[in-house]
């Protein structure tokens, strides 16, 4: 059956090779199979036709056949789904002279996050990492100017306490698993008309421990986590913005079978306030005054951030003039100083006037 191959990668028939790069970089990382919520079918075919796309020859001869193009095999050089996936997950050894083209994409740089090479989490030598958390916090205007510490309460994975996240019921025996001698990872040779085929996965004897406890944890059933709440402080800085996503290294869910945690992301969500409105890191104020005082000029009252000050206006003052107060306005995130504040000038109208003020107004109006 013919495939659209562009299709696949949601891009365009001209794409440039970056575009192409990056389309498949983009959709590895939402569809890997090893990663939560992955499709192993999709990624499958994103990969089938990134093989075909990011190499400049194949690429050039699928779009001169179309649709027979896929009966010459989106691989090609003999590699299969499994070579692909024993690649992708980062396991050593030969492979024969089978060359693996992906068109000078590391994938390191698509995978390391969380499979385990490249510099990957996986490199340090645990099986797999928590889940990462993600949260909405609520701030007031203020609490996001001037930042704040916030507790939370989640109900997450956490290090078993009974068997401190080592998977042995306290006091029995842990031994180096048999399976694997000891390294966590056991290799497998195939043979095809290729050649030797040689793969590294993860034991799956001892999940990548490398030491199996001879009596389970019975708190835990040997996983090495439980679940249940955990206070958390989140150290909120001054001037973030509503939208932000603060990330907290390491305070995610703890991964089962002695992987390490996840993250927590906190997306900021900041309420209105009324009687402030922010640009930026400046902000505005609306401020009433009466006809007279805009006439005649007055000292006002006028509620800022860091409280009230007084504020001269000068007689004669028209609608929507705005005084501008250096320094009074947010923080800046990532350096020192403030924006400004701005004080808009509102000339309030009487709807009734007696009839004296009508008739000094009528002799002003003369």
């Amino acid at each position: 059956m013919s495939k659209d191959y562009y299709k696949v990668l949601g891009i365009e028939k001209n794409a440039s090779v970056e575009q192409i790069k990056a389309a498949f970089r983009k959709l590895a990382h939402q569809y890997h199979p090893d990663k939560a919520g992955g499709d192993e079918a999709k990624f499958k075919e994103i990969n089938e036709a990134y093989q075909v796309l990011g190499n400049a020859d194949k690429r050039g001869k699928y779009d001169q056949y179309g649709s027979t193009f896929d009966q010459m095999g989106g691989f090609g050089g003999g590699m299969n789904w499994e070579d692909f996936m024993q690649k992708a997950r980062g396991g050593g050894g030969g492979f024969g002279n089978v060359n693996f083209d992906f068109g000078g994409l590391d994938l390191g740089d698509i995978f390391g996050d969380f499979m385990g090479f490249g510099g990957g989490r996986s490199s340090r030598g645990r099986t797999s990492y928590g889940e990462d958390i993600q949260i909405d916090l609520p701030l007031d205007f203020k609490e996001a100017v001037f930042g704040v510490k916030k507790e939370v309460t989640l109900y997450k994975a956490v290090k078993c306490p009974r068997c401190h996240g080592n998977m042995a019921e306290p006091g029995t025996k842990i031994s180096t698993c048999q399976a694997c001698g000891g390294r966590g990872k056991v290799t497998q040779v195939r043979q095809t008309f290729l050649g030797s085929f040689q793969s590294t996965t993860t034991c799956s004897a001892c999940n990548g421990e490398g030491k199996k406890a001879e009596k389970p944890c019975t708190e835990c059933r040997g996983q090495g986590v439980i679940k249940q709440k955990e206070n958390i402080e989140i150290d909120v800085p001054a001037g973030v913005e509503n939208g932000t996503t603060l990330k907290m290294e390491g305070r995610g869910n703890a991964g089962a079978f002695g992987g390490g945690n996840g993250d927590l992301f906190a997306q900021i969500r900041v309420k209105e306030d009324k009687r402030f409105e922010r640009d930026g890191n400046d902000v505005y104020v609306n401020k009433k005054i009466s006809f007279v005082e805009a006439a005649l000029g007055a000292k006002i009252e006028v509620e800022t951030l860091d409280g009230v000050i007084e504020l001269t206006v000068p007689e004669g003052t028209q609608p929507g003039t705005k005084f501008r107060l250096r320094g009074k306005g947010v923080p800046y995130l990532r350096s020192s100083g403030r924006g400004d504040m701005y004080v808009v000038l509102e000339v309030e109208v009487p709807k009734r006037l007696s009839r004296r003020q009508r008739k000094l107004l009528e002799e002003f109006n003369e």
